[in-house]
């Protein structure tokens, strides 16, 4: 339990310094057994303690702490209820993929990290109302054949078999969108072919890149 709260805390700080969130904006969660740490509501992701970190059952939602777990926390148990592979997911508003495919922007693979590790598939979903059942519904729908889904005029969720993985995910989309939007800038841009996917998702060593970031922590 201190563990898995002691590595919330770094990589609530993490997100803060890459800039994939401002202010008290974002939540993100780990899970432990039958129970799942999130961020409190209201705080800022770089300054929340070890002992912050607000403990609540997946299966019965009940709470044991005296903050208020994070807005999003429907979102977030009903991810882990669907996916038993899933032990974090990261809820961040990276400012540059939210502006882009709140424009229309196709986000589609066209470097080899974006299909080693946000996957060929990486949906967009129209905007829906934050922290509540309608969120809750669009995004489980999606993560159940993806591990980042992109909201509209809001941000990202993305998941991972490790704390490491899905911060790695986060940050990745916004790298993406970073070159996406160099790439529109400059002239035409050019996706990856499905050959070309599909040659890079049998590459033996991203396998092993892979494998690393889901035995971490």
């Amino acid at each position: 339990m201190e563990e898995i709260r002691k590595i919330l805390t770094q990589f609530g700080k993490k997100i803060v310094e890459k800039g994939l969130v401002a202010g008290p904006g974002g939540n993100i969660s780990a899970r432990e057994g039958e129970f799942v740490y999130l961020s409190p509501s209201g705080y800022f992701l770089d300054e929340i303690k070890e002992e912050e970190w607000v403990k609540v059952n997946i299966e019965t939602g009940e709470i044991y702490s005296d903050l208020k777990p994070t807005c999003e926390i429907s979102m977030h148990l009903g991810i882990y209820l669907e996916r038993k592979d899933v032990k974090a997911v990261f809820h961040t508003h990276p400012p540059i993929t939210v502006g882009l495919i709140s424009s229309g922007v196709k986000f589609k693979p066209f470097f080899p990290e974006f299909v080693v590790i946000l996957g060929r598939n990486v949906p967009v979903v129209e905007y829906v109302i934050p922290a509540g059942k309608e969120i809750r519904e669009v995004v489980v729908r999606e993560i159940k054949k993806a591990n980042v889904v992109l909201l509209k005029n809001h941000g990202i969720v993305a998941v991972g078999e490790s704390i490491k993985e899905a911060y790695t995910r986060s940050l990745m989309v916004e790298e993406a969108a970073k070159s996406l939007l160099v790439g529109i800038i400059a002239g035409k841009m050019r996706y990856f072919t499905k050959r070309e996917i599909e040659q890079l998702e049998k590459l033996e060593a991203e396998d092993y890149r892979k494998a690393l970031l889901k035995k971490s922590k």
